[in-house]
């Protein structure tokens, strides 16, 4: 599990392709400080496996899976990403609960800068966008932030459902969020708990018309 707090900002070093998969090597001192083989390292939001390490790189493989249903097959050498090890039982939650299982990709549509900090939209497919509500928590290249707005988008609209964030200055400066522009792709992975919600919930209404 993780919190969506970036810890450090990694760079990609190298990027081995594997046939249906591909193997990342990254640096990233920090959240390498510690790493042991078969950990857990969330990258832009995608948790991912240690398969080795060297003094302040780590080397993961990224399965087809992860490279149809995220951003990282993007990525090439010399890319910056967001990096966070994987939460210790009794830490502060500092986000939210984040599992580093992307459910989908999005694109920044604008970014409107403001004195202290940036609001930018976001666009998403339309089946993520239910899990959305103002002033709940979204992931956005594994970083924990809070909706502004959401809007479910219509047939007469040509964006489609959107919603915003604002970043401030911290998350701005330590994140990859402060130089992505519009038409980059970045991963989303709502919020668990409103999933488990509609899960529950319809199971009570197909019990209901048992």
């Amino acid at each position: 599990m993780f919190t969506g707090l970036i810890e450090e900002k990694g760079t990609i070093t190298a990027v081995e392709e594997l046939g249906d998969s591909v193997r990342l090597t990254i640096r990233g001192p920090l959240v390498v400080s510690d790493a042991q083989h078969g950990d857990s390292i969330a990258v832009s939001g995608v948790c991912l496996t240690v398969m080795d390490r060297g003094t302040d790189t780590f080397a993961a493989d990224v399965m087809k899976e992860s490279l149809d249903k995220t951003s990282l097959g993007d990525l090439a050498v010399g890319d910056e990403v967001n990096l966070e090890r994987a939460t210790k039982a009794g830490a502060r939650l500092g986000g939210h609960i984040v599992q580093g299982h992307v459910d989908g990709t999005g694109r920044i549509l604008d970014r409107t800068p403001s004195e202290h900090w940036e609001v930018v939209r976001i666009g998403l497919p339309q089946e993520l966008a239910k899990y959305l509500v103002a002033k709940g928590s979204v992931t956005v290249d594994g970083t924990s932030l809070t909706v502004v707005d959401v809007v479910d988008g219509s047939a007469s609209s040509q964006e489609g459902p959107w919603f915003s964030v604002s970043l401030i200055p911290t998350t701005l400066a330590e994140t990859t969020l402060g130089t992505k522009g519009p038409g980059d792709r970045v991963n989303l992975e709502v919020d668990i708990l409103a999933k488990y919600v509609e899960r529950l919930l319809g199971a009570q209404e197909k019990a209901g018309h048992a």
